[in-house]
């Protein structure tokens, strides 16, 4: 074969390779959307008329704590406690773990939730970093509310401490900084108190953009699109996540994570699997791939069931400095899975998981951002020696770009026709306008910041990153 031929023959297979990876990745996400479609519209229709408050009255209601990890969130530290005190349900408990903050934390939960120290014992079943202080509300309006003062160990360790203080056997973890719609307990614990035969482990709910919208007194009064754009690009890819994605998956049986920001356990198996991993920084997805591991390999039925209603809404980065350090250590934490369980990897004893879930994360999530920014490199070069042409890469580009808005689109769409939390045409021509933009400014961020976790994972950078928060805004409320 001669150099020529070899390069034609490059050349070809580089072509259709990329090609093959593109309708790949696009013929999934049609998949997906379809089987959300279907289950969402199910699931509606069964859910339409159900009473949720008759549920407060059954004894069968689980009794609940929601452990809510903080670490310099003073800023907002009161208002969200609130928003976790008001949720509407009865067997419950608040768990606030700060996690040795820097900030004035503490005494503004001291000083705002009337709290005294308890002589309450801390017996840890899952080791974490030394408890210092454990407080209780004087307050009878704040008997459910337990905050905790520890040395830092981190998101996972402060959720470990939490499990351990919790006397509950179903948890919520959640972050601190969410506003919780009044109904999230009864609708996340529903499939607990109907499961039969099979055991419910793990529920987890839709999380939504907080931001511009009008949050008072720890309510969200009022949904409103985001005023700046960064923000807004993200209720789209929220939508795209979570009405069009995890409802399919969650259909599949092949749910490989439950937001951190938003899930509920039964605290039995998470204890049992030996809680969150501190040595990663993707703990939520991590522990669901383990408590699942757990049960296949014991041959136990299990669920785990998705909530699609917006329960949860968090403040998104406002900034590329702090949305850098949100999604590349995104990337480490999905790494650091994959690599923990390749066991499951075309492994047919885990089912779904392993023949299917797995190989999409490590392909489509993983593999994707690599994939996507090496062809884009090669392609260019190819271009720039005049071997392939610039209206060969225009057209690719044109063609990448128009299937990206009409899969935004259709989780407007859907969005639109289910819940429709959106409700003036300023709000809608808005995200209209971010999903146009979506492609053009923040994909090619987000791969990116993909690439920096790739090269933070091999440095073997292992920080966090600080996430600071502005806090909700606050706006009059339309009248």
């Amino acid at each position: 074969m001669t150099g020529n031929e070899l390069l034609d023959w490059f050349i070809y297979g580089f072509n259709y390779l990329i090609l093959l990876f593109a309708v790949t990745v696009m013929t999934s996400y049609l998949i997906l959307a379809a089987i959300s479609g279907v289950s969402l519209k199910s699931y509606l229709r069964r859910n339409k008329f159900v009473n949720y408050n008759a549920l407060l009255a059954l004894d069968s209601a689980p009794h609940v704590s929601l452990i809510a990890p903080a670490y310099n969130e003073g800023r907002t530290i009161q208002e969200n406690v609130r928003s976790l005190l008001s949720i509407n349900y009865n067997n419950f408990d608040v768990i606030v773990v700060n996690d040795g903050s820097k900030d004035n934390s503490i005494p503004l939960l001291i000083e705002k939730f009337d709290l005294v120290l308890s002589d309450r014992k801390y017996h840890p079943q899952i080791p974490t970093k030394e408890v210092k202080a454990i407080y209780v509300s004087s307050n009878p309006a704040y008997s459910r509310l337990i905050v905790v003062d520890k040395e830092n160990g981190g998101k996972a360790d402060a959720l470990n401490t939490g499990i351990n203080i919790s006397k509950n056997p179903y948890l919520v973890c959640i972050d601190v900084d969410c506003i919780m719609d009044k109904d999230v307990l009864l609708k996340l614990a529903k499939p607990y108190m109907e499961q039969s035969g099979t055991r419910t482990i793990a529920t987890g709910g839709v999380v939504r953009i907080a931001n511009s919208c009008v949050i008072k007194s720890g309510k969200l009064m009022e949904v409103r699109a985001p005023e700046k754009m960064l923000a807004r690009i993200q209720v789209i890819e929220y939508l795209r996540a979570f009405i069009l994605g995890r409802m399919a998956w969650s259909k599949l049986d092949g749910l490989l994570i439950i937001s951190g920001a938003f899930g509920m356990f039964d605290r039995e198996i998470a204890v049992a699997c030996g809680g969150y991993d501190t040595k990663t920084v993707g703990e939520d997805m991590e522990l669901i791939v383990r408590m699942r591991r757990y049960m296949i390999e014991r041959k136990e039925p299990y669920s785990v069931q998705y909530i699609p209603d917006p329960l949860c809404w968090t403040e998104a980065p406002e900034t590329y400095k702090i949305l850098r350090k949100q999604r590349s250590r995104w990337m480490r934490g999905t790494i650091e899975t994959l690599f923990t369980h390749r066991k499951m990897l075309l492994n047919p004893k885990y089912k779904t998981l392993g023949l299917l879930s797995y190989p999409y994360w490590l392909f489509f999530e993983y593999y994707a951002p690599i994939v996507e920014v090496s062809g884009l490199l090669i392609t260019i070069l190819l271009v720039v020696l005049g071997i392939l042409s610039w209206k060969f890469f225009f057209l690719f580009l044109l063609f990448v770009y128009a299937f990206a808005v009409m899969f935004s689109m259709m989780a407007l769409y859907t969005e639109e026709s289910t819940y429709r939390r959106y409700k003036t045409l300023s709000d809608h021509w808005k995200l209209v306008m971010a999903a146009l933009l979506e492609p053009i400014i923040f994909h090619p961020f987000t791969v990116y910041a993909a690439i920096i976790g790739n090269w933070e994972k091999i440095r073997g950078n292992k920080g966090w990153g600080d996430m600071t928060r502005t806090g909700f805004n606050k706006p009059e409320a339309s009248n």
